[in-house]
Protein backbone atom coordinates (compact mmCIF):
# COMPACT_ATOMS: atom_id res chain seq x y z
CA UNK A 1 0.00 0.00 0.00
CA UNK A 2 1.25 3.49 -0.88
CA UNK A 3 0.17 6.24 1.47
CA UNK A 4 -0.46 9.90 0.62
CA UNK A 5 3.01 10.84 1.82
CA UNK A 6 4.48 8.57 -0.87
CA UNK A 7 2.85 10.54 -3.67
CA UNK A 8 3.81 13.84 -2.05
CA UNK A 9 7.46 12.78 -1.86
CA UNK A 10 7.30 11.92 -5.55
CA UNK A 11 5.78 15.31 -6.40
CA UNK A 12 8.58 17.39 -4.84
CA UNK A 13 10.66 17.90 -8.02
CA UNK A 14 7.67 19.22 -9.99
CA UNK A 15 6.53 21.40 -7.08
CA UNK A 16 9.98 22.92 -6.83
CA UNK A 17 10.29 23.37 -10.59
CA UNK A 18 6.91 25.09 -10.82
CA UNK A 19 7.68 27.38 -7.88
CA UNK A 20 11.04 28.35 -9.39
CA UNK A 21 9.46 29.20 -12.72
CA UNK A 22 6.60 31.15 -11.13
CA UNK A 23 8.28 32.95 -8.23
CA UNK A 24 12.02 33.37 -8.95
CA UNK A 25 11.86 36.98 -10.19
CA UNK A 26 9.25 37.88 -7.56
CA UNK A 27 11.49 36.52 -4.79
CA UNK A 28 14.46 38.48 -6.13
CA UNK A 29 12.40 41.69 -6.07
CA UNK A 30 11.37 40.99 -2.47
CA UNK A 31 15.04 40.46 -1.66
CA UNK A 32 15.83 43.95 -2.94
CA UNK A 33 13.18 45.45 -0.66
CA UNK A 34 14.14 43.47 2.43
CA UNK A 35 17.87 44.12 2.02
CA UNK A 36 17.19 47.65 3.31
CA UNK A 37 15.68 46.64 6.64
CA UNK A 38 17.59 46.81 9.92
CA UNK A 39 15.94 43.63 11.15
CA UNK A 40 13.79 40.86 9.65
CA UNK A 41 11.44 38.68 11.68
CA UNK A 42 10.78 35.15 10.41
CA UNK A 43 7.65 33.53 11.79
CA UNK A 44 6.40 29.96 11.44
CA UNK A 45 5.59 26.76 13.27
CA UNK A 46 6.42 23.08 12.75
CA UNK A 47 8.01 22.44 9.36
CA UNK A 48 7.67 26.10 8.49
CA UNK A 49 9.71 27.37 11.42
CA UNK A 50 12.38 24.78 10.66
CA UNK A 51 12.96 26.47 7.30
CA UNK A 52 13.35 29.75 9.18
CA UNK A 53 16.00 28.23 11.45
CA UNK A 54 17.83 26.86 8.42
CA UNK A 55 18.09 30.18 6.60
CA UNK A 56 18.98 32.12 9.75
CA UNK A 57 21.87 29.78 10.53
CA UNK A 58 22.97 29.53 6.89
CA UNK A 59 23.10 33.27 6.33
CA UNK A 60 24.94 34.32 9.49
CA UNK A 61 28.26 32.89 8.25
CA UNK A 62 28.16 35.23 5.25
CA UNK A 63 26.35 38.34 6.40
CA UNK A 64 25.39 40.51 9.37
CA UNK A 65 21.75 40.52 8.20
CA UNK A 66 19.74 40.65 11.44
CA UNK A 67 17.26 37.74 11.40
CA UNK A 68 15.03 36.91 14.36
CA UNK A 69 13.13 33.59 14.23
CA UNK A 70 10.05 33.26 16.43
CA UNK A 71 6.87 31.27 16.71
CA UNK A 72 3.70 33.24 16.09
CA UNK A 73 2.46 33.50 19.65
CA UNK A 74 5.93 34.40 20.98
CA UNK A 75 5.93 37.30 18.54
CA UNK A 76 2.37 38.31 19.38
CA UNK A 77 2.68 38.08 23.16
CA UNK A 78 6.31 38.95 23.86
CA UNK A 79 7.75 41.10 21.05
CA UNK A 80 7.86 44.87 21.55
CA UNK A 81 7.43 46.81 18.30
CA UNK A 82 7.60 50.45 17.28
CA UNK A 83 5.30 51.86 14.65
CA UNK A 84 6.89 52.57 11.26
CA UNK A 85 10.22 51.05 12.35
CA UNK A 86 12.67 49.89 9.68
CA UNK A 87 11.95 46.18 10.06
CA UNK A 88 10.27 43.56 7.93
CA UNK A 89 8.36 40.38 8.66
CA UNK A 90 8.08 37.12 6.69
CA UNK A 91 5.52 34.49 7.66
CA UNK A 92 5.69 30.90 6.44
CA UNK A 93 2.71 28.57 6.45
CA UNK A 94 1.57 25.65 4.30
CA UNK A 95 -2.11 26.53 4.62
CA UNK A 96 -1.83 30.27 5.07
CA UNK A 97 -4.30 29.95 7.94
CA UNK A 98 -2.09 28.80 10.84
CA UNK A 99 -3.64 30.68 13.77
CA UNK A 100 -0.52 31.86 15.62
CA UNK A 101 1.34 32.77 12.43
CA UNK A 102 -1.66 34.71 11.12
CA UNK A 103 -1.91 36.56 14.43
CA UNK A 104 1.75 37.59 14.07
CA UNK A 105 1.12 38.89 10.56
CA UNK A 106 -1.83 40.96 11.77
CA UNK A 107 0.18 42.40 14.67
CA UNK A 108 2.91 43.47 12.26
CA UNK A 109 0.33 45.14 10.04
CA UNK A 110 -0.94 47.12 13.02
CA UNK A 111 2.55 48.61 13.39
CA UNK A 112 2.86 49.37 9.67
CA UNK A 113 5.61 46.78 9.21
CA UNK A 114 6.18 45.48 5.68
CA UNK A 115 5.08 41.84 5.41
CA UNK A 116 5.62 38.86 3.14
CA UNK A 117 3.71 35.60 3.29
CA UNK A 118 5.02 32.33 1.87
CA UNK A 119 2.09 29.95 1.59
CA UNK A 120 0.68 27.20 -0.60
CA UNK A 121 -2.77 28.71 -1.05
CA UNK A 122 -3.31 31.91 -3.02
CA UNK A 123 -6.76 32.30 -1.49
CA UNK A 124 -5.59 32.01 2.12
CA UNK A 125 -5.82 34.81 4.68
CA UNK A 126 -2.05 35.28 4.78
CA UNK A 127 -1.77 35.49 1.01
CA UNK A 128 -4.51 38.10 0.91
CA UNK A 129 -3.38 40.19 3.89
CA UNK A 130 0.40 40.35 3.44
CA UNK A 131 1.95 43.18 1.43
CA UNK A 132 3.75 40.62 -0.75
CA UNK A 133 2.53 37.08 -1.29
CA UNK A 134 4.73 34.20 -2.47
CA UNK A 135 2.77 31.13 -3.55
CA UNK A 136 4.46 27.73 -3.51
CA UNK A 137 2.94 25.67 -6.32
CA UNK A 138 2.65 22.30 -4.64
CA UNK A 139 -0.98 21.41 -5.11
CA UNK A 140 -2.77 20.02 -2.06
CA UNK A 141 -0.65 18.50 0.68
CA UNK A 142 -2.28 16.07 3.09
CA UNK A 143 0.52 14.25 4.93
CA UNK A 144 1.38 16.02 8.19
CA UNK A 145 5.13 15.88 7.61
CA UNK A 146 5.12 18.61 4.98
CA UNK A 147 7.26 17.44 2.06
CA UNK A 148 6.49 19.59 -0.97
CA UNK A 149 5.77 22.74 1.00
CA UNK A 150 8.91 22.38 3.13
CA UNK A 151 11.25 22.22 0.17
CA UNK A 152 9.56 25.09 -1.69
CA UNK A 153 9.39 27.31 1.40
CA UNK A 154 13.09 26.69 2.02
CA UNK A 155 13.84 27.51 -1.61
CA UNK A 156 11.91 30.77 -1.30
CA UNK A 157 13.84 31.85 1.80
CA UNK A 158 17.17 30.95 0.20
CA UNK A 159 16.44 33.16 -2.80
CA UNK A 160 15.25 36.09 -0.69
CA UNK A 161 18.22 36.10 1.66
CA UNK A 162 21.13 34.83 -0.40
CA UNK A 163 20.25 37.23 -3.22
CA UNK A 164 21.21 40.00 -0.78
CA UNK A 165 24.80 38.72 -0.70
CA UNK A 166 27.19 39.27 -3.60
CA UNK A 167 30.03 36.74 -3.79
CA UNK A 168 31.29 34.15 -6.23
CA UNK A 169 30.41 31.26 -3.93
CA UNK A 170 26.87 32.48 -3.31
CA UNK A 171 26.28 33.05 -7.03
CA UNK A 172 27.45 29.50 -7.74
CA UNK A 173 25.29 28.11 -4.94
CA UNK A 174 22.20 29.92 -6.26
CA UNK A 175 22.82 28.44 -9.71
CA UNK A 176 22.91 24.98 -8.12
CA UNK A 177 19.74 25.82 -6.21
CA UNK A 178 17.84 26.49 -9.43
CA UNK A 179 18.99 23.12 -10.80
CA UNK A 180 17.77 21.14 -7.79
CA UNK A 181 14.52 19.73 -9.26
CA UNK A 182 16.38 17.22 -11.44
CA UNK A 183 18.74 16.23 -8.62
CA UNK A 184 15.86 15.83 -6.17
CA UNK A 185 14.16 13.55 -8.67
CA UNK A 186 17.27 11.38 -8.91
CA UNK A 187 17.57 11.19 -5.12
CA UNK A 188 13.95 10.14 -4.74
CA UNK A 189 14.64 7.18 -7.02
CA UNK A 190 18.06 6.24 -5.65
CA UNK A 191 17.71 6.58 -1.87
CA UNK A 192 14.49 4.76 -0.99
CA UNK A 193 15.81 1.20 -0.65
CA UNK A 194 18.73 2.06 1.62
CA UNK A 195 16.47 4.25 3.75
CA UNK A 196 13.92 1.43 3.98
CA UNK A 197 16.61 -0.99 5.15
CA UNK A 198 17.79 1.54 7.73
CA UNK A 199 14.22 2.02 8.93
CA UNK A 200 13.76 -1.70 9.40
CA UNK A 201 16.91 -1.86 11.54
CA UNK A 202 15.64 0.99 13.72
CA UNK A 203 11.91 0.23 13.86
CA UNK A 204 12.00 -0.62 17.56
CA UNK A 205 13.89 2.52 18.61
CA UNK A 206 11.67 4.62 20.86
CA UNK A 207 13.62 7.90 21.03
CA UNK A 208 15.89 9.60 18.51
CA UNK A 209 18.22 12.49 19.29
CA UNK A 210 18.67 14.62 16.16
CA UNK A 211 21.81 16.71 15.83
CA UNK A 212 23.09 19.24 13.34
CA UNK A 213 25.49 22.16 13.35
CA UNK A 214 24.86 25.56 11.77
CA UNK A 215 22.32 25.43 8.97
CA UNK A 216 21.74 21.71 9.63
CA UNK A 217 20.02 22.41 12.94
CA UNK A 218 16.88 23.50 11.08
CA UNK A 219 16.62 20.11 9.39
CA UNK A 220 17.36 18.36 12.70
CA UNK A 221 14.48 20.35 14.20
CA UNK A 222 12.12 19.32 11.40
CA UNK A 223 13.26 15.71 11.67
CA UNK A 224 12.54 15.58 15.38
CA UNK A 225 9.43 17.72 15.61
CA UNK A 226 7.39 16.94 12.52
CA UNK A 227 8.92 13.78 11.07
CA UNK A 228 9.67 11.51 14.03
CA UNK A 229 7.09 12.84 16.49
CA UNK A 230 4.20 13.64 14.16
CA UNK A 231 4.86 11.23 11.31
CA UNK A 232 6.33 8.17 13.04
CA UNK A 233 4.98 8.76 16.58
CA UNK A 234 8.48 8.39 18.03
CA UNK A 235 9.96 10.46 20.83
CA UNK A 236 12.62 12.81 19.45
CA UNK A 237 14.74 15.76 20.50
CA UNK A 238 16.60 18.23 18.24
CA UNK A 239 19.95 19.67 19.35
CA UNK A 240 22.63 21.92 17.99
CA UNK A 241 25.80 19.83 17.72
CA UNK A 242 27.60 22.37 19.90
CA UNK A 243 25.29 21.48 22.78
CA UNK A 244 26.14 17.77 22.69
CA UNK A 245 28.62 18.04 25.55
CA UNK A 246 26.18 20.04 27.69
CA UNK A 247 23.60 17.39 28.51
CA UNK A 248 23.24 14.63 25.97
CA UNK A 249 26.82 13.49 26.55
CA UNK A 250 25.64 12.23 29.96
CA UNK A 251 22.80 10.20 28.42
CA UNK A 252 24.41 8.59 25.38
CA UNK A 253 25.41 4.97 25.84
CA UNK A 254 25.16 1.66 24.03
CA UNK A 255 21.66 1.34 22.60
CA UNK A 256 20.88 5.08 22.51
CA UNK A 257 20.15 6.34 18.97
CA UNK A 258 21.51 9.64 17.63
CA UNK A 259 20.84 10.90 14.10
CA UNK A 260 23.64 13.13 12.82
CA UNK A 261 23.12 15.51 9.90
CA UNK A 262 26.54 16.15 8.40
CA UNK A 263 27.76 18.48 5.65
CA UNK A 264 31.55 18.04 5.81
CA UNK A 265 31.72 21.82 5.92
CA UNK A 266 35.19 22.97 6.97
CA UNK A 267 33.63 25.26 9.57
CA UNK A 268 31.94 22.32 11.35
CA UNK A 269 34.42 20.48 13.55
CA UNK A 270 31.87 19.86 16.31
CA UNK A 271 29.66 17.27 14.61
CA UNK A 272 32.57 14.92 13.72
CA UNK A 273 33.82 15.15 17.32
CA UNK A 274 30.40 14.15 18.66
CA UNK A 275 30.20 11.27 16.17
CA UNK A 276 33.65 10.01 17.19
CA UNK A 277 32.77 10.13 20.90
CA UNK A 278 29.56 8.20 20.30
CA UNK A 279 31.34 5.59 18.22
CA UNK A 280 33.71 5.00 21.12
CA UNK A 281 30.88 3.98 23.46
CA UNK A 282 28.83 2.04 20.88
CA UNK A 283 25.99 4.51 20.48
CA UNK A 284 23.61 3.67 17.62
CA UNK A 285 24.91 6.39 15.28
CA UNK A 286 22.65 7.07 12.29
CA UNK A 287 24.59 9.37 9.98
CA UNK A 288 23.18 11.24 7.00
CA UNK A 289 26.20 12.72 5.25
CA UNK A 290 25.94 15.09 2.29
CA UNK A 291 28.91 13.56 0.46
CA UNK A 292 27.09 10.21 0.28
CA UNK A 293 24.30 11.74 -1.80
CA UNK A 294 25.42 14.70 -3.92
CA UNK A 295 28.35 16.87 -4.93
CA UNK A 296 26.89 20.31 -4.25
CA UNK A 297 27.69 23.31 -2.08
CA UNK A 298 27.33 22.38 1.58
CA UNK A 299 24.85 25.25 1.96
CA UNK A 300 22.35 23.06 0.10
CA UNK A 301 22.62 20.18 2.59
CA UNK A 302 19.02 20.52 3.92
CA UNK A 303 17.59 20.12 0.40
CA UNK A 304 19.66 17.01 -0.29
CA UNK A 305 19.43 15.13 3.00
CA UNK A 306 15.72 15.84 3.28
CA UNK A 307 15.00 13.12 0.69
CA UNK A 308 16.63 10.09 2.37
CA UNK A 309 15.29 11.32 5.71
CA UNK A 310 11.76 11.40 4.29
CA UNK A 311 12.07 7.84 3.03
CA UNK A 312 13.55 6.76 6.38
CA UNK A 313 10.63 8.17 8.36
CA UNK A 314 8.07 6.99 5.78
CA UNK A 315 9.18 3.37 6.10
CA UNK A 316 9.79 3.64 9.86
CA UNK A 317 6.13 4.57 10.23
CA UNK A 318 4.96 1.68 8.10
CA UNK A 319 7.14 -0.85 9.95
CA UNK A 320 5.36 0.29 13.10
CA UNK A 321 1.91 -0.14 11.56
CA UNK A 322 1.23 3.55 11.00
CA UNK A 323 0.11 5.79 8.17
CA UNK A 324 3.07 8.19 7.95
CA UNK A 325 0.87 11.13 7.04
CA UNK A 326 -1.88 10.77 9.64
CA UNK A 327 -2.27 12.52 12.99
CA UNK A 328 -3.83 11.70 16.34
CA UNK A 329 -4.45 15.07 17.97
CA UNK A 330 -3.28 17.85 15.65
CA UNK A 331 -6.22 20.00 14.60
CA UNK A 332 -8.46 18.86 17.45
CA UNK A 333 -7.46 21.72 19.72
CA UNK A 334 -7.81 25.27 18.44
CA UNK A 335 -6.00 28.15 20.13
Amino acid sequence: MKYEMYQEIMEQPLSLKNTIESEKEHLESISNIYANFDKIFLIGCGSSISTCYSIKDAIKSFSTINIDVQTGYEFVNHQMLEKDSNVGLIVTSQSGETADTLAALRKAKEYNITTVSITNDKNSSMAKEADHSVITLCGEEHAILGTKTYITQLFSLYVIFFSMIKSQRIESMLNQLYELPDLIGELIESTQEDAKELAQKNKDVDIFYCMGSGLNYGLAYKLAMTMFMEGAEKHACPLYSGEFRHGLIERVEKGVSVVFIKSNDESDDITPKAIKFCEGIEVNNIIFNLEDYADVDSLLTPFILLIPLEWFVYHLSIFNGLDPGSTRHIGKIRY
